[in-house]
């Protein structure tokens, strides 16, 4: 078993992790967390002692009793300290190992919000009926800010200080695409790179079933129905050396930077 960090030393990254029943998933994933860094476990209401598992691999346990996805993302935000933070699902789908280039892509400067694309590794992994709910919710993204995004996936870095600015209000599914929309509008620089996505441990609390994938697009539909901003919203802090980026306009048409 490899403990992550747990030091009172500043953490060079911390990593968000929503967790709701994940006890068959947590070592795989803990295990996993790059050295220096620190895992934010947020326990949603577990009640198959996910808590504690979290705490004997060395993770920083972080209770958020209002259910939802958003909610335990939010928590896990507000609670960290370092200058970049990551998110990953908690379910063992996704690679944490993955996450230093997003980093490093954050850090220099390269772009202000790096997400990861999930392309599955087998048959079955990722259900018609959410692919399919993706791709339409991709679409309208772009239609609302233009943003060419192929996945809408949890496994992403930002700075903390312009993430917590961004005031992020949803506590459900819709939360993942909010912080895009509103990234967005603030004229963020929005990257994705392909990752691996992988079968998860036990059933999915959200795209497992239709009614679980229809409720996520309600969730993301009522998002994108947000009007624009009528001010300025906080840009992404700029690195070293660079210049500062102005908002963008409420209605962008740009397409990522490649």
């Amino acid at each position: 078993m490899r403990a992550v960090t747990t030091s009172p030393t500043p953490p060079d990254v911390d990593v968000v992790l929503p967790c709701l029943n994940e006890a068959g998933a947590l070592p795989w994933v803990l295990s996993r967390i790059p050295e220096g860094w620190r895992a934010l476990v947020v326990d949603n209401g577990s009640t198959d002692g996910s808590a504690g598992i979290a705490r004997a691999y060395g993770a920083t346990v972080v209770h958020e009793p209002r259910r939802g996805f958003g909610a335990a993302c939010q928590a896990g935000l507000a609670a960290a300290t370092a200058d970049v933070v990551c998110f990953c699902d908690c379910d063992g789908s996704l690679d944490p190992t993955l996450l230093p280039p997003f980093v490093a892509e954050v850090r220099s400067g390269g772009a202000d919000l790096v997400l990861g694309r999930r392309r599955p590794e087998h048959r079955g992994v990722w259900p018609a009926h959410a692919r399919a709910g993706n791709l339409v919710l991709a679409r309208l993204l772009r239609r609302r800010t233009g943003l060419r995004l192929r996945d809408l996936g949890p496994l992403r870095a930002a700075r903390r200080a312009p993430l917590l600015a961004l005031g992020l209000t949803d506590r459900r599914s819709g939360y993942p695409l909010q912080m895009v929309v509103r990234a967005a509008d603030a004229g963020w620089r929005v990257t994705e790179h392909d990752v691996p996505y992988l079968p998860r441990t036990g059933a999915s609390k959200v795209t497992g079933t239709w009614r679980g994938t229809w409720q996520a697009v309600r969730d993301m539909s009522r998002v994108l129905a947000e009007p624009p901003p009528s001010g300025p919203l906080p840009a992404a802090v700029a690195s070293p050396g660079s210049e500062p980026r102005r908002p963008a306009a409420p209605a962008p048409t740009r397409g990522i930077p490649r």
